[in-house]
């Protein structure tokens, strides 16, 4: 009988990290609370790549295609993103449980803005590691802050 705790994967401002592109958090402790009994991996891919704080990003469809785009910058971060979290994913194989921050551009599951190249909402949708996340953690249900 394995003694190896459940685990389940963060979103760092979750936890009460300031990672958030403002340097601020959004720590829920009745997320904090229902995972005590886990080995808790925290979550943010953007700082680790872009800083904190940071130029806000967004999801934009460009030719029917989701692009992560910087807010003022218009420069595309699309594939460091990805890179990062398909990193995250290697590092941690299996995992239990998944709770993401809505409506990120990295992390929101189906509640995240999906915007044209105007920067109008044209529906709601996934940021781009709640979809890769999907994909990657197939029997995993995936939820977010407003679950709990």
């Amino acid at each position: 009988m394995s003694s190896a705790r459940k685990k389940v994967i963060i979103s760092a401002c979750l936890l009460g990290e300031r990672c958030r592109y403002d340097g601020k958090t959004k720590e829920v402790n009745a997320v904090i609370e229902a995972y005590k009994e886990y080995e808790i991996i925290p979550f943010c891919p953007e700082a680790p790549l872009f800083g904190t704080p940071r130029e806000r990003i967004n999801v934009i469809e460009v030719d029917g295609e989701n692009r992560i785009i910087t807010d003022e910058t218009n420069i595309d971060v699309t594939e460091s993103l990805e890179k990062e979290i398909h990193l995250f994913c290697s590092r941690y194989p299996k995992v239990d449980a998944i709770v993401l921050k809505s409506k990120s551009p990295s992390c929101g599951y189906k509640t995240t803005p999906i915007l044209n190249k105007n920067k109008e909402l044209i529906k709601v949708g996934d940021g781009i590691a709640a979809q890769i996340f999907q994909k990657y953690y197939k029997n995993i249900t995936i939820q977010n802050e407003l679950s709990f």
